[in-house]
């Protein structure tokens, strides 16, 4: 008993080692971020502006139905690069290499480096700047972006307001599809790989500013979406990438993201009870 236990601990030893050197001296080049950031970006460009038009006259399904399973499709596939990733780094998916070394952890003093889960009360400014740049200031921002690029504005199916109609009012199997889009967009997919993969590898590039980095490589991602670039950009700089960093946690950003989900999962909701549309 006591040697499998001896084992067991050299085996999380090896671990917290390999995570340790991999975050510390295995910085990312600059070609390998703008790789990874194009491995994710440009499959879900191809997604929105080529296959949802090529296959949607042909589907079944409502067309706003058909381009959301392709977006989920395609943070499905961010998930499975992250995994890839990791597995390269650490050659191992156990879940305690793979919660350092994404930063799934409790929030850590910027001073002193240890835990301190009192620091989660910063996702209370964080969150209200976010409503705030979303339901206020980003329409503002982003406004420019229809004449900036005026055969790029959205497509009626891309709007997930669409989705408010009778047809689906008693369809419970939508509940399926905003649950598992909510875990791959604000866990699995977006934020395990911009800040759990690529922030904490940043800084040799970068250095104090990769957080800012990294909320431009996030909203460059939205190719998908170009007409909401600006906010995108900086509400993932100051919502998102800048406590993430700030706080060496993922979780401060994916807790500020994943709020978004809620309304989405309200909305669905709402339809299939039949109180709107």
């Amino acid at each position: 008993m006591k040697t499998f236990a001896n084992k067991d601990r050299t085996s999380s030893m090896l671990e917290k080692s390999r995570v340790v050197t991999a975050q510390e001296t295995g910085q990312y080049t600059l070609g390998q971020i703008l790789g990874i950031w194009a491995l994710v970006a440009l499959p879900m460009a191809l997604l929105a502006w080529v296959v949802a038009p090529a296959i949607i006259p042909y589907s079944p399904l409502h067309p706003g139905i058909t381009y959301w399973l392709l977006m989920i499709a395609g943070m499905a596939w961010q998930f499975v690069v992250s995994l890839v990733i990791v597995y390269r780094e650490l050659g191992t998916l156990r879940w305690s290499a793979i919660r350092q070394r994404t930063w799934l952890q409790t929030p850590r003093d910027p001073r002193t480096d240890q835990p301190n889960p009192r620091l989660f009360w910063w996702l209370l400014p964080v969150l209200l700047f976010s409503f705030l740049m979303s339901e206020v200031i980003a329409g503002y921002l982003d406004a420019p972006m229809a004449w900036l690029l005026p055969a790029l504005q959205p497509a009626p199916y891309q709007d997930i307001k669409q989705l408010a109609s009778p047809e689906f009012q008693g369809q419970w199997w939508l509940l399926g599809v905003v649950l598992v889009s909510i875990l791959f967009n604000y866990f699995l997919g977006e934020e395990l790989l911009f800040r759990g993969v690529l922030l904490p590898k940043m800084q040799g590039v970068f250095g104090k500013y990769d957080w800012v980095a990294n909320a431009v490589l996030f909203g460059a991602y939205h190719l998908h979406m170009p007409w909401k670039l600006p906010s995108n950009v900086l509400v993932s700089n100051l919502a998102f990438s800048w406590p993430a960093r700030r706080f060496r946690s993922n979780w401060m950003a994916i807790v500020v993201h994943g709020v978004e989900g809620l309304f989405v999962l309200v909305m669905v909701l709402a339809v299939i009870l039949g109180l709107v549309g």
